[in-house]
């Protein structure tokens, strides 16, 4: 058969083709170089391939001299910006293009982007980083080729435009590098001597971009799942199936500060307190103390999951952080300020000026007076005034609870601690409240037991989960409250005098509302007003007779009494005026014998405040000053009393 009828095939969609041996490498080369001179007198010789042709051909309308050769780079610069975004690719083709390179010693492999860049090369022959091998810029070659037509092609070297190339009798293939959607990221190419090209030549070449794709997919996907864990607000450690630690995100480098992970096995580093992390049942959301130190326990809730390689996959979570997250979602936090408490009673306004001096400081307060005075509010409005304002303000009534439970409130408690406990365990108050206020309300029914550990708290800054077997440092401030006589309960027995006298370090008496007549008006008014916009309706007003019997009665739940009372009112009230009959029986009948007496005080009253205005002349200030009472007191009864100030100070 002659050597004309054994050309490659001209059918370019299919790239595969049977080469001829290494014998007939000689006549190869002489049809293609008369395929050369035959084009270069303007004839199309019928044995050369179509594709080949049609490149000589845009290489000829470019005036690509054939004759002289040289590599073409771009600007330094530039270079360095294109082998900078390429610097993935590179390194995914490095190794298959080292491997590659074994098969063929004396062969030569390069990697270009899709402008035909020159990124990365090996091999003999070598074709220098940043030459460019497009075919407007090198005339007919493999690489430029392969960006054209973007699928596996060769080259024969009596096909190149330029003749430096075909004189080098070296064979090329090349395929394109794609990434996951079929783009085109650059094409790997290979030059071979005649003896070590063939068919499976292609099928190598073809196979090893696809894997160089493959391999810049897998990095990236790795690439963009450390991405995912270092971004991920809890810590992730895995570990092989020895302990040894393989990955390590950034939230659990922050959870344990200074970790080296190649300085043992997981168990020897995190020491953790309820077994080896290895042989513990995989579990979910579960409580775990760790000592990486020795030292300090650290508390994390856990999940333990199993790795494909027989190891683990540890995640974790301080208890801290949960604690913070929980009191957000639950809204647990302080809501009165000092601006939000209603009273101008002298008694009022000393308890607001030492309440605002002792929010400036960490000490405990004990809050002390009767039931309904506003305790808690005092409470919220010291932890709102002092630099613990956006942490926790947690609340805890000691009355409420049963002497079984105080503890556990207080301190929580570890897994299995008692018969009932929940599953996993539960923090106690002191926990929830670290870096905040925990309010202790009716700290006088507090069981003896409790007040042991609380002493123990006080003292220490640390607390002891029930069946727990080390300490959780806290950093919590108590203000405590009371309606008992606690020295009393100390003398009876009922009350640990050393806690007694740590908690009484500043002490503050909310005076009852009796004592506070003066501001009864003024609260009145408020409450009327903050229920009847909740309610959406015209606010009423008190007749002089119905705030008469208020201001006489004798409050025994203060004003969460008067609160209530005014709701009520609102709610029975038909007009817009709540009369003497509005009250309930039982404030109008107490009032009832005592009328005249009633009168005759108020009368006496009266004409005293308005012998003291006259001798000030109309001066309110210095009025309400010689009286003991407030400015807004004085103003009140005179207009009660339908009293004309401007004609007084005439």
């Amino acid at each position: 058969m002659r050597a004309s009828e054994r050309l490659p095939f001209k059918d370019e969609s299919d790239p595969i083709f049977s080469l001829p041996d290494s014998a007939e490498v000689g006549e190869w080369d002489t049809l293609l170089w008369q395929g050369w001179h035959s084009f270069e007198r303007g004839e199309q010789p019928g044995w050369m391939r179509h594709s080949i042709l049609q490149s000589w051909r845009r290489s000829q309308q470019r005036a690509i001299d054939p004759a002289t050769f040289a590599y073409v780079s771009p600007p330094a610069a530039e270079l360095a910006a294109i082998l900078e975004h390429n610097a993935e690719l590179i390194l995914a083709a490095r190794s298959i293009m080292e491997n590659l390179l074994a098969y063929n010693p004396d062969g030569h492999i390069n990697l270009t982007d899709a402008q035909g860049v020159t990124l990365h090369f090996c091999g003999a022959d070598l074709t220098p980083v940043g030459s460019i091998l497009r075919e407007e810029v090198l005339g007919t070659n493999c690489t430029a080729r392969c960006l054209i037509e973007q699928r596996l092609v060769y080259v024969l070297s009596g096909e190149n435009w330029k003749l430096d190339l075909r004189k080098r009798h070296r064979q090329c293939a090349a395929a394109p590098v794609r990434d996951a959607s079929g783009q085109l990221l650059g094409v790997l190419t290979l030059t071979a001597t005649p003896d070590n090209f063939n068919a499976h030549t292609l099928g190598t070449v073809q196979a090893a971009a696809e894997a160089v794709g493959q391999q810049l997919m897998l990095r990236r996907l790795l690439a963009e799942q450390q991405s995912i864990l270092e971004t991920l607000n809890e810590g992730v450690i895995v570990c092989d199936r020895h302990g040894r630690i393989k990955t390590l995100n950034r939230y659990a480098r922050q959870i344990f500060s200074g970790l080296d992970p190649n300085a043992g096995p997981i168990d020897v580093l995190l020491q953790p307190q309820g077994g080896s992390l290895l042989t513990m049942p995989f579990c979910n959301d579960r409580e775990l103390q760790f000592m990486p130190d020795g030292v300090n326990p650290l508390s994390c809730l856990i999940s333990l999951m199993p790795a494909p390689d027989g190891g683990r996959v540890l995640s974790l979570r301080e208890n801290q952080r949960i604690r913070a997250i929980t009191r957000r979602v639950m809204g647990v936090g302080a809501s009165y300020t000092f601006e939000m408490i209603r009273g101008h009673a002298p008694r009022v306004l000393q308890a607001i000026q030492k309440a605002r001096a002792s929010s400036r400081s960490d000490s405990t307060v004990l809050l002390t007076g009767e039931s309904g005075t506003g305790k808690e509010l005092f409470a919220q409005a010291i932890h709102n005034a002092s630099p613990r304002q956006q942490e926790a303000f947690i609340a805890l009534n000691c009355g409420a609870l049963p002497r079984d439970l105080v503890q556990s409130e207080l301190f929580g408690y570890v897994d299995g601690a008692f018969t009932g406990s929940r599953r996993g365990g539960s923090a106690g108050k002191f926990e929830l409240a670290d870096g905040g206020t925990l309010f202790l309300d009716e700290i006088g029914e507090m069981p003896l037991e409790a007040q042991t550990s609380l002493l123990r708290v006080l003292q220490e800054g640390e607390v002891v989960r029930i069946g727990a077997a080390h300490p959780i440092k806290v950093n919590v401030r108590i203000i405590a409250a009371t309606h008992c006589n606690l020295l009393d309960a100390v003398e009876k027995g009922a009350f640990r005098r050393d806690l007694y006298y740590r908690l009484n370090v500043i002490s503050l008496e909310i005076p009852p509302l009796r004592e506070r007549q003066e501001d009864i008006p003024g609260l009145v008014n408020t409450f009327i007003q903050a229920l009847c916009t909740r309610l959406k309706r015209i606010a009423p007003q008190l007749s002089a007779e119905a705030m008469s019997c208020l201001q006489a009665w004798h409050w025994p739940g203060n004003v969460r009494e008067l609160e209530n009372l005014v709701e009520r009112m609102v709610n029975l009230c038909e007009g817009l005026e709540i009369d003497r009959h509005d009250l309930p029986e039982e404030m109008v009948q107490r009032n009832a014998p005592v009328a005249s007496e009633l009168s005759s005080l108020q009368e006496n009253e009266r004409q005293h405040v308005m012998q003291v205005v006259r001798e000030q002349k109309g001066n309110l200030r210095q009025s309400a000053q010689l009286l003991g009472i407030s400015r807004t007191a004085l103003y009140n009864k005179l207009n009660q009393w339908q009293v004309d100030v401007a004609e007084l100070r005439r």
